[in-house]
């Protein structure tokens, strides 16, 4: 038990103080004295924000949400191999898992049920996968502990107060959570610490125009009812099972809090937080498309306004299925 966290304990640090931890039957602070428990594996180190900061602050409400709703589900896998052939039909998933190097050290931030964390954790790489809500997290401990992915675990952790010190990662993922938060760019801030100099930040996050779709489909099913469901054309596909349809459903409609961003905004994230554009999809400049032949952590042109326009426009209609998700990858600076 807790053998992922020993191997790696000098990397650990309170989330309440900073001090660093001890492994004795128990996980406790050497400094501040803060026990931490387990539950079904899972090291419980979440820890809420500062007191004067919980009014304005979402976290709460989208944990509660994501306690009854794990998203997304395991409804469709029972082995690796399964996750490894439902992962690769999507040709991002894959490129990733072909250029990420082995003996990497990669945190995914929000990591819900741990698919993408269990999948890349195959190949011989130290995966942490961390997440707010217990109930995602044990079904990813459980999928780990049922295939035998010893370099794999999960930890439930608030991203606002990391367990992690300061440049730990050579790679951390951040897909589809930012948005959730209250404080997206400080959040942002508070993850990019993580990275190593010269490792890499890959965050998603929902467009301001690509959600136009979404946001249509919202307003329709809050006026009339969810029995137009059938406007999602994930829902209406038959190569999706019905707990799938509904964690789809409840994550893209009825979640408590989301913002929207563009393209041009987190490229002024990266750039005053000391990141250089690595990569992105859609690409910013516009007319460069995503292929099988694409180095998702080589330098790419970030292109101008005016691009940036017009892939936004595109995204309108893509974010009929895609749900309007935009991902960026960004490298630390030496």
């Amino acid at each position: 038990m807790l053998e992922h966290m020993r191997n790696h304990l000098l990397m650990f640090i309170c989330p309440s103080c900073g001090g660093d931890l001890l492994i004795d039957n128990k996980i406790k602070c050497i400094k501040c004295n803060t026990v931490y428990l387990v539950e079904e594996g899972v090291p419980l180190l979440f820890q809420r924000h500062n007191q004067d900061s919980v009014r304005e602050d979402v976290t709460e409400k989208v944990k509660t949400f994501y306690e009854v709703t794990p998203f997304p589900n395991y409804e469709e896998f029972e082995t690796v191999a399964d996750l490894i052939q439902k992962a690769e039909q999507g040709l991002f998933a894959r490129l990733l898992n072909e250029q990420i190097p082995f003996n990497t050290k990669i945190l995914e931030v929000g990591c819900g049920t741990g698919q993408l964390t269990n999948y890349l954790g195959v190949a011989h790489r130290v995966l942490f996968g961390a997440d707010m809500c217990i109930n995602s997290l044990k079904l990813a401990h459980k999928f780990k502990e049922d295939n035998h992915l010893e370099r794999v675990e999960f930890y439930q952790m608030n991203l606002f107060r990391p367990i992690f010190k300061e440049e730990s990662f050579d790679l951390v993922i951040c897909n589809g959570v930012l948005h959730h938060t209250s404080k997206p760019h400080i959040g942002f801030q508070s993850i990019a610490k993580l990275v190593k100099k010269g490792g890499y930040i890959l965050i998603g996050l929902y467009n301001k125009y690509g959600r136009a779709v979404t946001d249509m489909r919202r307003t329709i099913f809050n006026l009339f009812g969810d029995r137009f469901m059938f406007l999602d054309p994930r829902l209406r596909s038959h190569d999706v099972g019905a707990l799938r349809k509904k964690t789809w459903f409840a994550d893209q409609y009825k979640n408590p809090h989301e913002s929207k961003h563009t393209i041009g905004e987190v490229l002024k994230w990266f750039d005053n937080d000391g990141f250089d554009f690595m990569y992105g999809i859609p690409n910013p400049k516009s007319f460069e498309s995503f292929t099988v032949t694409d180095s998702l952590f080589e330098a790419h042109r970030p292109g101008n306004w005016l691009d940036h326009m017009f892939v936004q426009a595109q995204q309108v209609i893509r974010g009929n299925r895609e749900g309007g998700f935009f991902i960026m990858i960004g490298k630390k600076r030496m």
